[in-house]
């Protein structure tokens, strides 16, 4: 008999409660979530609106605290660590793609990716090696003394993937990570995306897109801050 993998991430009983400022009413994000994510996976969060889902990947980003429950990343139980803890589990093991991209339009591509990698002490040499080798993995070598605002929708995204792999994280985080992009331009970044997984980087992409679900492996639906879905929507 074949063990089960050890889970990279791990959720235990866990939950988010808000309280709505000026008022005693508590809005009650996630409800107890307990799942477990294997290392190599690809994971859509899916959902409506409050659903939860925006919630749940600042948990696992380490961005927000839950108020009970446990998470284990890579072992660790993140909930129970410091703020200055969790903003080196956050600089070290996560790595973050945003709708917006939110690159530096002063840096060029290059500098972009050094930026995580200068706050860490990492030397001048290194940083600009790990930069050009994942400058080359998203197809932009050519454009890395670019700036952002000289680069198309499609180029800014990938670079923001580069720049959220330049610490080689454990897992990485998606949201909505082709909101901003025409249907064409965001099925060529969602083949970046494949390419990592293929390479078994784990990855977790928020989405309402049926079509970017069915890119994963596994897609977990929530609704009112509970999971009513969750199926392996590929083989892998």
């Amino acid at each position: 008999m074949t063990d089960s993998p050890t889970p990279i991430a791990s959720l235990r009983n866990l939950t988010k409660v808000y309280a709505k400022p000026g008022s005693s009413v508590y809005v009650h994000a996630l409800r107890g979530l307990t799942i477990d994510f294997v290392e190599g996976e690809s994971v859509a969060i899916c959902g409506q609106s409050g659903s939860g889902k925006s919630t749940l990947m600042n948990l696992l980003g380490c961005l927000d605290r839950p108020t009970s429950g446990s998470y284990l990343l890579g072992g660790v139980d993140v909930a129970q660590l410091d703020d200055d803890e969790l903003s080196d589990i956050r600089c070290r093991r996560i790595g973050f793609v945003f709708q917006n991209f939110n690159l530096i339009p002063q840096l060029n591509v290059i500098e972009n990716l050094e930026t995580p990698l200068f706050y860490q002490g990492v030397d001048r040499a290194e940083r600009l090696e790990r930069a050009n080798e994942l400058i080359a993995v998203v197809g932009l070598t050519d454009r890395k003394y670019h700036r952002p605002a000289e680069l198309s929708g499609g180029q800014q995204q990938r670079v923001a993937i580069a720049r959220a792999l330049i610490n080689d994280p454990l897992i990485l985080l998606a949201d909505e990570p082709t909101g901003n992009l025409d249907s064409a331009t965001g099925d060529m970044v969602l083949d970046v995306f494949d390419k990592l997984h293929d390479e078994g980087k784990t990855i977790f992409i928020v989405t309402h897109e049926a079509h970017i679900a069915r890119r994963c492996d596994r897609t977990i639906t929530l609704r009112d801050g509970l999971v009513i879905d969750d199926v392996r929507t590929r083989s892998g």
